[in-house]
């Protein structure tokens, strides 16, 4: 069995001079705890039965998603794989609609049409969870394509797990990404383990960074399990690609604290390794910074967790109490155009 060691990684993207003050700290515990408690609810609700299909929990990677939405601006856009509860939360999207559709109901993120795996928030400028494997980078760069050919400035942030870089469809869209500059930010989060196959038993060239080196795409390695760390290595290659500089690419150490999925015996990895990530939980680095710069009280940091468990509660009563889709609902949402020139009867 190939070991995960909690260390830093050895390479971190350069920093920028962004401050992070009280104001920031503050919402990054409310929205990450929001995350955590949001997927522990779901974990259990997974185990009642209360909703069907795959469900994938984004507990112990917190910190990529919160630094990616503090990175970033309206006009942005965010497009993940299948473990994607969390950043629509981030986002500001409610947690009613996300539980909503999990339980499959109308009133979900997707109509009740996608489930654990395809949440979206076009508005809030989340392009969705994907369930094809490295399916969704393909559709990063042409979502940044289209920015570029519009003229804006906005970027793409696209990621993917660490199994997905073994797809073809990577190396594809890496070489037309960096000969046409779009404007896309290609970030793996590297939490060890594709299922339950370590990044050792699946690659020879394991430090992920490496692999933009092909394109010369200029390329970083992140320390995932600080939101920090993550915030700034966004924000350069943010600032990369709104000049017109092309793609970055980042490899983001992270870590899952459950298993790849709900039905994941976990039988790859020791207690002792997950024991060591839980001694540098991003929930907790955020929370230790607040105590220990006095940016709130003890009453003010349980007000917040009240806060958020009451918002999760009443996001399981929001999903009971939803509709579910009237068999009609099939046919809505599909695209067709009666006067499509390129059919013959």
């Amino acid at each position: 069995m190939a070991k995960a060691t909690a260390t830093k990684p050895k390479k971190t993207a350069i920093k920028s001079k962004t401050k992070f003050d009280k104001k920031t700290y503050l919402d990054w515990y409310e929205k990450m705890y929001l995350m955590r408690k949001f997927e522990e609810k779901c974990g259990m609700l997974y185990t009642m039965q209360k909703f069907g299909g795959f469900c994938h929990l984004y507990i112990g990677q917190e910190a990529v998603a919160m630094g990616i939405v503090e990175a970033i601006g309206k006009g942005d856009k965010v497009i993940t794989a299948y473990r994607d509860h969390a950043f629509p939360l981030a986002m500001g999207t409610s947690p009613n609609r996300c539980m909503a559709e999990l339980y499959g109901k109308t009133t979900g993120t997707s109509k009740g049409k996608g489930g654990s795996m395809h949440f979206f928030d076009v508005e809030k400028g989340f392009w969705g969870g994907h369930g094809i494997v490295g399916g969704q980078i393909g559709l990063g760069a042409g979502l940044a394509f289209a920015e570029q050919y519009k003229g804006t400035k906005n970027i793409v942030v696209c990621m993917m797990g660490d199994g997905a870089v073994r797809q073809g469809i990577l190396h594809e869209t890496y070489n037309m990404a960096m000969l046409w500059k779009l404007p896309v930010v290609f970030l793996v989060e590297n939490n060890n383990y594709a299922m339950g196959t370590s990044v050792e038993r699946t690659t020879n060239v394991t430090e992920l960074e490496k692999i933009g080196a092909s394109y010369e795409m200029p390329s970083f390695t992140v320390d995932g399990m600080d939101v920090e760390s993550v915030c700034l290595a966004i924000e350069e290659a943010a600032t990369r690609a709104r000049k017109g500089d092309g793609p970055t690419w980042l490899d983001v150490k992270t870590y899952r604290y459950k298993g790849h999925s709900m039905s994941d015996p976990q039988k790859y990895r020791s207690k002792e390794e997950v024991a060591k990530y839980k001694g540098i939980d991003p929930v907790q680095t955020v929370l230790s910074v607040i105590k220990d710069k006095k940016y709130a009280t003890e009453k003010q940091i349980k007000d917040i967790e009240a806060r958020v468990k009451k918002q999760v509660e009443e996001s399981v009563k929001f999903a009971e109490e939803s509709p579910i889709p009237k068999p009609s609902a099939l046919f809505e949402d599909v695209y067709t155009q009666e006067d499509y020139p390129y059919i013959v009867d």
